[in-house]
């Protein structure tokens, strides 16, 4: 803080007597200011040893101190100051009105005297600074750019604000109607909305779970990839669409059976007209953004403001989906753009035949992301098979995602191969991990021998139904009268679905992906007494019956007509979950539905 009346160079170093008069820049007049008053009675230069009164030299300079605090403290609002402190000498009022008033001889300073102002500066610095805020000052981290006149200093105010992530709240529906409110993130992808409601809900997390887009209006539905943003999704849809919370093993299905998704005649280059694609190299070929593979077919095409169907050639590319004008030509052309794969996604239709007069069931949709509710933008297009429809849809969302799907699949595995194994939780029943066993005697071993292991496989069968006698001997052996836990065990399983229709359970097989060994056990619609298994085996729907028989008074289930017998339906699925016997294929994940 600057010191009316003090030169510049006592705000840096106490000047004796001998300084001063060895400074020869400065004059006698140039020492005061103007509102000082020159003393009459100062200290002679020229008698340096002549004795000095100490104890008035004192009094003087306490009452110069009290006067300068006093004045100082008044002219801090009005006085304007340099950075280094320094008195701005062209804005100080003029000599008239605005200027100081001359001091008694009492308040005079004397000009060899040592000033020290340091703790009237901190006073009107810290006043300063409450001025201006109360957050302290923050280390500029880059001096260098500012001006020597500017502070290297940060302002409070100068910081940009921190902005909190917004927050949104996010509907989710089960299979069964239940529904959740979720408040979620901005940033937050489909695969952790769907870590947190498998959270909440209590589930095992086998990577399996997705989140559905689904459209009652338009009658689409598909799943969100994982790493899509449900706030982003959502800003695309109307207000009658929701979001759906289910299962599909068949999600990355393709990258461990890839040739049970592209049939050999429908994958081709795109440079020659009747070329094919090794199946070793084929999902290399869809995942390297620099190779042209394609997928050409027959489609029924439905034309745009139209009710009608057309039977067309189509080659899905990178660059879009096309149809040619002249039969199965693939010339430049003879091309025709249907719809563009950047901003558009691949919905499966349902109930198309009802809603869009589809020639088949297996229709699915190509729909722009502008579009919500209008169905005269949506591109329909219906294959003539499951796997047809599977290989079309497939293929849309490698040639428009690419490396981030392989990405998606490889996630939850590294994740699982790091953490420990008795901290992973327990995952559906894998072929790969199942052996038959033989513990007859001391020492188990697998059996490896096929026959053997069918033989075994029999053998355990009819210890299950001595087992079961022996359990239910409490139990009525009347065929009129079954047990009553045997008949109501298996509806606390996942895997029973009740009485539902044989289309319902085609539904829900279809919903949750059509891999091998996707199953699930309902009542029979034609025999009240059995049970139907309606399992999944190359993306086709197949249905056993299970019929109750009797031996020595007590209820039995088979499903080969009485050679394998089992108490009750738990003993069946576990049987079928480590032995193929008479199905196509052992039981390997069952459908499941989850109450929000």
């Amino acid at each position: 803080m600057a010191l009316a009346g003090c030169p510049d160079s006592f705000l840096h170093l106490p000047y004796r007597i001998d300084n001063v008069d060895q400074t020869s820049a400065h004059g006698r007049r140039d020492l005061v200011e103007p509102g000082f008053q020159e003393p009459s009675n100062r200290i002679s230069l020229n008698h340096q040893d002549d004795d000095v009164d100490l104890e008035a030299l004192v009094n003087d300079m306490n009452s110069s101190f009290e006067s300068l605090y006093s004045t100082c403290s008044m002219q801090s609002e009005t006085t304007p100051l340099l950075q280094n402190g320094q008195l701005n000498r062209s804005q100080l009022p003029s000599s008239g009105s605005g200027a100081l008033q001359p001091m008694s001889p009492r308040q005079k300073v004397q000009r060899s005297q040592p000033v020290r102002i340091m703790a009237v500066r901190r006073l009107q610095e810290e006043e300063q600074q409450f001025r201006t805020s109360s957050l302290p000052a923050i280390p500029n981290p880059f001096p260098e750019l500012c001006s020597p006149a500017s502070s290297p200093v940060l302002a409070p105010g100068s910081l940009p604000q921190s902005q909190p992530a917004s927050k949104h709240d996010v509907k989710v529906f089960s299979e069964d109607g239940t529904s959740k409110v979720v408040e979620i993130l901005a940033d937050m992808t489909a695969r952790d909305l769907c870590q947190l409601l498998v959270y909440k809900s209590h589930c095992v997390d086998d990577n399996s779970w997705t989140l559905v887009e689904h459209h009652p209006h338009l009658g689409l539905e598909r799943c969100l990839e994982d790493h899509e943003l449900i706030v982003q999704v959502e800003s695309t849809m109307g207000s009658e669409s929701k979001f759906l919370f289910r299962k599909n093993y068949a999600k990355y299905e393709f990258f461990k059976n890839p040739m049970n998704f592209f049939p050999e005649q429908m994958v081709a280059w795109c440079q020659q007209t009747n070329g094919s694609i090794p199946q070793s190299q084929l999902l290399q070929n869809f995942l390297n953004s620099s190779s042209c593979p394609e997928i050409q077919g027959f489609l029924h095409v439905k034309e745009l403001g139209r009710k009608s169907w057309k039977k067309l050639y189509v080659c899905l590319r990178r660059s879009g989906l096309y149809c040619s004008t002249k039969g199965t030509s693939k010339e430049p052309r003879h091309l025709q753009l249907l719809a563009d794969l950047e901003d558009s996604n691949i919905f499966s239709l349902i109930a198309g035949k009802k809603l869009y007069s589809a020639p088949a069931e297996y229709g699915f949709c190509i729909k722009p992301n502008r579009v919500r509710n209008e169905t005269k933008e949506l591109r329909l297009l219906c294959a003539e098979d499951e796997q047809s429809r599977t290989c079309w849809m497939t293929a849309f969302r490698l040639l428009k995602y690419g490396m981030l799907l392989y990405q998606n699949y490889r996630i939850p595995q590294q994740r699982k191969a790091m953490l420990p194994h008795f901290s992973t939780p327990v995952r559906s029943v894998s072929e790969n991990s199942l052996v038959a066993m033989d513990f007859s005697g001391q020492i188990g071993r697998v059996i490896e021998n096929p026959a053997e292991a069918q033989s075994a496989a029999l053998e355990e069968g009819h210890a299950w139904r001595k087992r079961s006698t022996r359990m239910n001997i409490l139990g009525s052996q009347s065929p009129l009268h079954p047990s009553t836990l045997s008949t109501v065990i298996h509806r606390t399983q996942h895997w029973f679905h009740g009485r539902i229709s044989r289309e319902e359970s085609h539904r829900i097989i279809k919903q949750q992906g059509l891999v091998d060994g996707l199953f699930l056990l309902r009542d029979s619609q034609s025999n009240p007494k059995a049970f139907v298994l309606t399992l999944c085996h190359h993306q086709k729907i197949k249905h056993f019956q299970i019929l109750p028989c009797e031996d020595d008074g007590q209820i039995f289930f088979s499903l080969d007509d009485g050679n394998t017998k089992f108490s009750d339906l738990i003993q069946l699925v576990e049987f079928y979950q480590l032995n193929k016997g008479v199905l196509p294929c052992k039981l390997k994940h069952h459908c499941i539905r989850v109450a929000l």
